[in-house]
């Protein structure tokens, strides 16, 4: 019953810190065009919650003697979560980082939601 309580809290936080990271890329489109799109706070800290929250959740699943863990998928899907914190902390304090940072950081933000969903 307390893994469930635990599952469910940072499944939430989990969500919230996708939401944070996509939603903090949709405002930076208007801003692609013209080069001036920028890594704001909630691609950060939503970069940092999905990380922190997705470790833990695949903790609680390795526990649970119950539960099935496709390693290959969780692989993928960490592997591009660290791609995005790294070119989120490399380019979160710069005034025009590099064009392709925030798109790609959008791509691999969607390949994360893609590969969570439709991979099973």
């Amino acid at each position: 019953m307390g893994m469930d309580i635990l599952h469910t809290i940072f499944l939430i936080l989990h969500f919230i810190g996708i939401g944070s990271l996509l939603g903090g890329f949709i405002v930076q489109l208007k801003q692609l065009k013209s080069h001036t799109a920028v890594v704001n706070m909630a691609m950060f800290h939503g970069s940092l919650t999905m990380l922190v929250s997705g470790l833990a959740l695949l903790t609680i699943n390795e526990m649970d003697p119950a539960a099935t863990v496709d390693h290959m998928k969780i692989g993928v899907k960490l592997l591009a979560l660290v791609v995005i914190v790294v070119l989120v902390m490399m380019n979160r304090k710069k005034s025009t980082p590099p064009a392709w940072v925030v798109p790609t950081i959008g791509g691999l933000t969607t390949l994360n939601i893609i590969l969570a969903v439709a991979w099973q």
